[in-house]
């Protein structure tokens, strides 16, 4: 059974870091691309970073750029995504999706599986 499995977030200040979690299971993870994708109150899905587990490329998106940091544990299956000044624009629900290839991609319909999400709240 396929899982992704997101934790970590919660309510930080303005400036603060969190590191999100990504645990996948049922599947062989060194053949998925994992996305991080975010979900803002009244906004559409925003896909905000990527990395390949094959290839090792990473990407993303403008508005997290310089702040964010993917990285992967192959040997945990877990991605984690590691986010730095964090402002309150980026309050949302986070989830992490599984796309079978060697590439990212910040569509939506192109991953397999999804998380569940996990809320990241930034406010004073």
């Amino acid at each position: 059974q396929v899982q992704l499995v997101e934790s970590g977030g919660g309510l930080v200040q303005p400036g603060g870091s969190l590191r999100l979690s990504c645990a996948a299971s049922g599947f062989t993870f060194d053949e998925y691309s994992i996305g991080w994708f975010r979900q803002a109150p009244g906004k559409e899905y925003e896909g905000i970073s990527c990395i390949s587990n094959s290839v090792g490329s990473t990407n993303y998106a403008d508005s997290v750029q310089g702040r964010f940091t993917i990285s992967s544990d192959n040997a945990e299956n877990t991605v984690y995504l590691q986010m730095n000044n964090l402002k309150p624009e980026d309050t949302a629900v986070y989830y992490c999706a599984a796309r079978f290839s060697d590439y990212c991609s910040s569509q939506m319909d192109e991953y397999d599986y999804w998380g569940q999400g996990t809320q990241v709240t930034v406010s004073s």
